[in-house]
């Protein structure tokens, strides 16, 4: 539980936390590079010798799929831009803060969701308002 008379988190505990963004970062940036190489992967290993019936549900199983991995190379990049906006908050000293609350978040939150903007209080408001 956070220590409710803290204001914000120490730079020690800041550079933990950076830590943990930079190798998500880095992992989420590996990640990113496979779903771009298989979505612009045209080895032509399709069933051009095939029959004509087959070709069709295999080009449609291909654009499928490369459909999908457009929508997770998306959900990638904005997960990359959320770290890094987390790294400028360490930066800032503004790291953990919630935008909604202004109290602290749970460390346990944050290292488990380290590009967190919101207490799990603040969460609950937003999902009682709906």
């Amino acid at each position: 539980m956070a220590d409710t008379n803290k204001t914000r988190y120490s730079d020690k505990e800041l550079a933990e936390f950076r830590a943990i963004i930079e190798e998500k970062i880095k992992k989420a940036e590996e990640d990113l590079a496979i779903l771009k190489g298989n979505y612009a992967n045209d080895a032509n290993n399709d069933t051009e010798d095939t029959s004509p019936t087959f070709k069709a549900f295999e080009e449609g199983s291909s654009t499928m799929s490369k459909e999908a991995n457009a929508q997770l190379a998306v959900r990638q990049v904005k997960f990359i831009r959320d770290l890094k906006n987390a790294l400028i908050r360490i930066e800032n000293k503004t790291y953990g803060i919630c935008r909604v609350t202004g109290k602290l978040i749970e460390s346990q939150r944050l290292k488990l969701v380290p590009h967190a903007t919101l207490s799990i209080e603040a969460k609950n408001q937003q999902a009682s308002n709906k």
